[in-house]
């Protein structure tokens, strides 16, 4: 089975003024269109939901954006750090649904999608990054668009353990139309 990670797409982060993410819009666009080639295929589609002085649980911060589709068979899971995977249920989660590929999406791309990227590569599962469908905003060393070149091409030369692998595809190579 396929397991789409849809982390920290929430209103704190993205519909942040102060610090506009990059071609946001396009990014949801893209997400969605993986969230839905994923449940059609029987997959499991998991949001991943950062909680913190910004975006206490429960708050308008906290929650999903809008533009982002749900489905009631999606689940959602609770960080406090920036690894999905630390004090989590996601392993578990992953492990009794039998996930066969691990596609992962989201924000921050140099934070969270990178720490879950390396994370689960490193759990021995099949990973791939979805080029296009994770974002960051501008940091004061690097612009947005840098750093998710950057991290896209780390994540395609990156060793990983016997048993696992690591990918970078763009969502129209992963999911086709």
């Amino acid at each position: 089975m396929n397991t789409l990670l849809i982390i920290d797409m929430q209103n704190a982060w993205l519909n942040n003024p102060a610090q506009p993410c990059f071609d946001s819009a396009a990014i949801v666009g893209r997400i969605n269109h993986a969230a839905r080639q994923v449940r059609a295929q029987g997959g499991k589609v998991i949001f991943v939901q950062h909680s913190d002085a910004d975006a206490p649980i429960g708050s308008a911060p906290w929650q999903v954006i809008t533009a982002l589709e749900k489905d009631a068979a999606d689940s959602t899971l609770l960080k406090l750090a920036g690894d999905a995977f630390a004090a989590t249920g996601l392993a578990a989660q992953l492990a009794a649904s039998a996930t066969s590929t691990l596609y992962i999406s989201g924000f921050a791309t140099e934070f969270c999608i990178d720490t879950a990227v390396r994370a689960a590569a490193s759990r021995g599962l099949n990973v791939v990054a979805l080029s296009d469908a994770h974002t960051t905003a501008d940091r004061p060393h690097l612009d947005a668009p840098a750093i998710i070149a950057h991290h896209n091409w780390v994540w395609s030369g990156l060793p990983v353990p016997a048993g696992s692998s690591l990918a970078v595809r763009t969502t129209a190579e992963a999911f086709p139309a």
